[in-house]
């Protein structure tokens, strides 16, 4: 009996191993390191705050089972756990399931891209661990894990939240312009200046202004006198009589500007003009005859013969036909006569003065102590004249609270909050701003930047993009999220001709090593310790271990904490049994 069982257990073990090698399976797990695997990348690498590899496997000839299927994992191992990525499946030459097929005689190689998992920052030191299962029918065999890649590379990570807000500017003017313009009228072939004419409208204006300004210390200067006549007469009588209108219109001038106006009004100061007490301040221009203001005045007017009387001056230069000519046409002769060449005959005078404002030291003082007196234009101005950011702030709100219509305010508000890392505060005051101003660029860009820190991309890039027409600083804004969606050209574009430090990682990303250095070369960061962790990256991509190495340790020197994080910086993996390099890290 006993006998008997014996040969039945040894005839069970013998059909069980000879099932086990026509399945093959065996065979595989026994030569499994005979598997070759090379990941793309190695390094694993975070982009857009994801991880993805890409896989060849290449599997020798007379190793892979005809029926069998063999499903291979991909996992993403790192300190206190794993992700698995999805599975690819490989099938042999004679099996029905679904897969990519590999020879059994010749051999062959499968591809694989992996889903996008997201980034953990556990994944910064990790592996990638391939686990396979063969299987044929119901039988089943795994295959040794094997450790194909290192990881994770995550560069794009030293992106820095350098965004650039803008400041809404003020319309403060040192000197502004000012100017009066008056006309006085003659007579028919006279030049004097009646005393109607300067108690005109016009020359109430003058007056008026001449005493503003002598009150707010205007700088005036030379005046103007354009004296007319109309042409209608003779050309030589013509000439005497502007330029007699001129002489006539300084001297009606100089006499008016230093009389002294009589009034129980004590408000109502004298004038007392001095720049009109000299000659040398007028300057006198005459026209002979005045075919130029003749066809301005023809053409607002609604004389009948109107166009008959433009085509003459078309027709003929010479002054003496278009005279014989026009009062050939004797009823419309008549009317020119009485609404048309009264008014040319004149004198047109023009005052121009620079209105000096407040000294950049009068508006600190009043910023302080009486800030009501001051305009919003230079309240602005004055936040301009401080360094200190909390002096600019507490500015900007006496602005908005004293003018709290105008947006420039409490976008300003906004910005110096942004400038202070106090989101909720910015975004609170830049809503303000965009009630008051819809579609304002500066104030959408600025609350694109607090939409970014506050982690919503898709809403900063968005507000970036309706608020271009600002200049470059939103587009600039939208390369820093360009480089954390992983978008790198996009990124180099829109960074411009800025040389700054995420400029320089932008092109290290986009494939350019030696571009990247020359921009760090060219910021004005370049001497800041990131710059020289970033140079160092460079270098390890370029395999110049001097660059690693001078570079990181000049990186360290300024900043202590690059010690640790260049220990497990995935970009120095080749370099990590260098003397040097492990002396500085460890």
């Amino acid at each position: 009996m006993k006998k008997q069982t014996l040969q039945s257990l040894t005839l069970a073990l013998a059909t069980v191993v000879a099932f086990s090698g026509c399945t093959g399976l065996g065979k595989l797990v026994k030569n499994a390191d005979k598997i070759t695997y090379k990941v793309t990348p190695d390094p694993m690498q975070m982009h857009g705050d994801s991880v993805g590899v890409s896989i060849n496997g290449t599997y020798p000839a007379k190793l892979f089972p005809k029926k069998a299927t063999v499903t291979v994992t991909p996992y993403i191992k790192y300190a206190g756990g794993e992700k698995a990525l999805k599975p690819v499946v490989l099938v042999g030459e004679k099996s029905d399931a679904k897969g990519q097929k590999i020879s059994n005689a010749k051999g062959g190689s499968f591809n694989y891209t992996s889903d996008k998992v997201a980034y953990m920052p556990e994944m910064k030191v990790a592996t990638l661990e391939l686990r396979a299962t063969g299987a044929v029918k119901k039988k089943s065999k795994d295959l040794p894990a094997k450790k194909v890649a290192d990881g994770t590379v995550i560069t794009p990570l030293l992106v820095k939240n350098d965004e650039k807000p803008l400041m809404a500017k003020d319309n403060f003017q040192k000197t502004i312009p000012r100017s009066v313009t008056g006309e006085i009228f003659f007579v028919i072939n006279q030049s004097q200046v009646r005393a109607t004419e300067l108690k005109s409208d016009e020359m109430k204006a003058f007056k008026e202004f001449i005493t503003n300004g002598t009150e707010k210390n205007y700088a005036f200067k030379p005046m103007n006198i354009s004296a007319y006549a109309s042409p209608d007469g003779e050309l030589t009588l013509n000439a005497h009589l502007a330029e007699d209108r001129a002489k006539e219109t300084v001297k009606s001038l100089m006499e008016w500007s230093k009389a002294k106006k009589e009034t129980k009004d004590k408000k109502d100061k004298s004038i007392n003009f001095t720049p009109g007490m000299a000659k040398e301040f007028y300057n006198t221009v005459t026209t002979a005859e005045d075919w130029e203001g003749f066809k301005k005045a023809m053409e607002a007017s609604s004389i009948k013969d109107k166009d008959l009387i433009l085509r003459v001056l078309t027709m003929y230069p010479d002054g003496a036909t278009r005279q014989k000519e026009i009062k050939n046409l004797a009823k419309t002769w008549v009317e020119v006569a009485d609404k048309i060449l009264p008014k040319l005959r004149r004198s047109v005078l023009t005052l121009n003065a620079d209105e000096n404002s407040r000294t950049d030291a009068q508006i600190t003082a009043a910023l302080t102590n009486s800030p009501d007196s001051l305009s919003v234009e230079e309240m602005l101005y004055g936040a301009t004249l401080t360094n200190d950011i909390n002096t600019k702030l507490s500015i900007y709100k006496k602005a908005e609270s004293k003018y709290p219509s105008d947006w420039r305010c409490a976008n300003n508000v906004g910005y110096i909050y942004i400038m202070q890392n106090k989101v909720a505060d910015a975004e609170a005051e830049l809503k303000k701003a965009d009630g008051l101003s819809a579609n304002n660029a500066m104030v959408k860009n600025n609350l694109g930047i607090c939409a970014h820190w506050k982690g919503d991309r898709k809403a900063a890039m968005d507000l970036y993009k309706s608020a271009t027409s600002a200049g470059s600083e939103p587009t600039y804004n939208m390369g820093i999220i360009e480089i954390q969606n992983g978008n790198y050209a996009a990124a180099v574009s829109d960074f411009g001709t800025n040389n700054t430090f995420n400029m320089a990682l932008a092109t290290l990303l986009n494939g350019n090593n030696e571009g990247c250095m020359s921009v760090l070369d060219n910021s004005p960061t370049k001497d800041d310790a990131s710059s020289f962790y970033l140079r160092a990256i460079a270098s390890a991509r370029q395999g110049k271990a001097d660059g690693v190495t001078n570079n990181l340790r000049t990186a360290i020197q300024k900043d202590a904490s690059f010690k640790a994080m260049a220990k497990d910086d995935a970009e120095f993996i080749k370099f990590r049994d260098n003397a040097d390099f492990k002396g500085m890290v460890n």
